[in-house]
């Protein structure tokens, strides 16, 4: 296969990768409503939670961070092997997170990317992951919201990227990231700014299965 046509192959999967959503798979192994239902709508982990089952919620965080840095980690540990030069790494971070916000296994309604994000970042370098991490963790800690932090963390991301690495197709994917990020979260800045956004473990109704 030449390299075009695994770039594609990489792509692809990526984004099939991405479209598997764990918080609507974990609330259905652990009996919960669907997320989609309930609280702010969102199949990610902050929405599980208010469910008031961490278990889920932990599950939802871990598979959905996973999925992004399976999905790039192996394309840029096995980059050489593949074939592939960096546009590949570029479009398979952009894909797996495409996946995750616009899922074609769950009619194109997905998450926000919070938890997705952070593992592509892991992906494509540890520092970069833990930096992003550390802000979102800094935020959420002082402030106990959870899409203010995706905010904070979504605008430094790429300020982190450019100071470890400079300027490459790979910068221009996770500013492309980021920038969905917070499109994603347009209505939660709109919330925040009318003192109506929800704190961290905040529990919902509707959350159990009756």
């Amino acid at each position: 296969m030449n390299s075009a046509l695994m770039t594609v192959a990489l792509t692809v999967g990526a984004y099939l990768l991405g479209s598997i959503s764990f918080a609507v798979v974990a609330s259905k192994v652990f009996g919960l409503a669907d997320p989609r239902t309930y609280g702010s709508k969102n199949p990610g982990a902050t929405n599980v939670l208010r469910s008031g089952n961490k278990k889920a919620a932990i599950a939802t965080l871990i598979g959905d961070a996973a999925k992004g840095w399976l999905a790039v980690f192996l394309v840029v540990h096995f980059q050489a092997s593949l074939g592939v030069g960096d546009l590949a790494i570029a479009l398979v971070t952009i894909a797996v997170f495409l996946g995750h916000l616009w899922p074609i296994f769950f009619r194109f309604v997905g998450g926000k990317g919070v938890a997705t994000a952070a593992g592509v970042l892991l992906g494509l370098n540890v520092w970069l992951g833990v930096a992003t991490l550390i802000t979102w963790l800094v935020v959420a800690y002082a402030f106990r919201y959870s899409s203010l932090a995706a905010l904070v963390a979504a605008l430094f991301a790429p300020f982190y990227y450019g100071l470890l690495f400079g300027t490459d197709p790979q910068l221009g994917a996770v500013v492309a990231m980021s920038m969905l990020l917070v499109f994603r979260h347009s209505q939660n800045i709109g919330n925040l700014m009318a003192g109506k956004e929800s704190r961290i473990g905040s529990k919902s109704q509707g959350a159990q299965k009756k």
